[in-house]
């Protein structure tokens, strides 16, 4: 029988968890502050929080369960979750200074709560961190996996970088929008599904199965995060509402849009050009999106990747059951509201 998917993530959250506050022990103490915090462990004078908050654990389960595909056991890949964990969760820190997000999981965000200087440094010492977890015995597989997150990492700061030029353009290309997710969120899913197996030291071939469904889960993944950018309940994502709008990015719901040459993208070109967004402006904004098709594009095209995703594991020579637990689990990703 197939687990449900929050008891996947549960599952994950139970395996990861104590092993991720030993990791993050390592950092010196005025370090390890704000990453606890940022991780919901402690609240920013660090006391330890009765009800922490997580994130998702999809890249940790990921991990996790791209060994057992491969008939290995969870435990295999434990390095290879904590380290994409970490690195991911730096990514995090960082996107909320570029990004001008003052709130992450209904809380401010670290560098809100800790100055920018300090955000930035913790999320350095995060990056760090996740490597040296993979690296600290250098076994053969720990060494091909320490590279190939390396490789991911620098994929996701390339995306990050064209994300933000993207930002600073009036020229709107869609193709180019989807070339930067597919660096800045799917080569991190794609490390993701991959490592498990890596660690285990299955065939090359399976590995690029695995990264293929990664990547497509990347894509579909942010395809799903730019539509709960402008039309998510703050009171699920953790996030304002309509902050995407307020910050004109150039996510793939508001490119379609603006390139769809209609009276309503042309519109929303309009206010794009504007210097600020009060809140009334912002719930034009998303009105003329989904006018001009947007929204509906972008949840075809996030099925459309999940489609992809799963064909992506035809005929590969993995365990079946966990196999559809990996599509459960893309299921998940674009039904979620959070």
């Amino acid at each position: 029988m197939k687990r449900a998917t929050p008891d996947l993530l549960k599952r994950t959250q139970v395996m990861v968890e104590p092993a991720l506050i030993e990791a993050v022990g390592r950092l010196s103490a005025s370090l390890a502050l704000p990453v606890r915090y940022h991780f919901g462990w402690v609240d920013p004078a660090g006391t330890p929080l009765p009800n922490p908050r997580h994130g998702k654990g999809i890249r940790p389960t990921l991990a996790l369960l791209s060994a057992e595909l491969v008939g290995a056991a969870a435990e295999v890949a434990l390095p290879g979750a904590l380290a994409v964990e970490i690195v991911h969760n730096f990514s995090l820190v960082h996107d909320d200074i570029i990004d001008n997000d003052p709130e992450r999981r209904h809380r401010a965000t670290v560098w809100k709560a800790f100055g920018a200087g300090d955000a930035i440094i913790a999320g350095d010492a995060m990056m760090l961190l996740g490597l040296q977890l993979l690296l600290d015995r250098p076994t053969a597989p720990r060494v091909a996996a320490a590279a190939d997150l390396a490789e991911a990492t620098a994929s996701m700061i390339a995306g990050q970088h064209m994300d933000m030029s993207l930002d600073s353009t009036e020229a709107v290309d869609v193709d180019l929008c989807w070339e930067m997710v597919s660096l800045k969120t799917g080569a991190l899913l794609a490390h993701a599904s991959a490592v498990g197996a890596i660690l285990a030291g299955a065939p090359e071939r399976t590995v690029r199965r695995l990264r293929s469904f990664g990547l497509e889960l990347g894509r579909g993944f942010q395809a799903i995060d730019d539509l709960l950018g402008i039309w998510g309940d703050p009171s699920v994502t953790g996030k304002p509402a309509g902050n995407d709008l307020r910050e004109r990015k150039k996510s793939i719901p508001v490119a379609v849009a603006l390139a769809s040459r209609t009276k309503a993208g042309e519109r929303l070109a309009g206010l794009y050009a504007r210097e600020h967004l009060d809140d009334d402006l912002i719930t034009a904004a998303a009105a003329l999106v989904e006018e001009a098709g947007g929204r509906d594009a972008t949840v075809s095209a996030a099925r459309d990747c999940m489609r992809r995703a799963v064909d992506a594991l035809r005929g590969a020579d993995i365990d079946a059951e966990v196999a559809g637990e990996l599509e459960a689990l893309a299921a998940f990703v674009v039904e979620r509201d959070f």
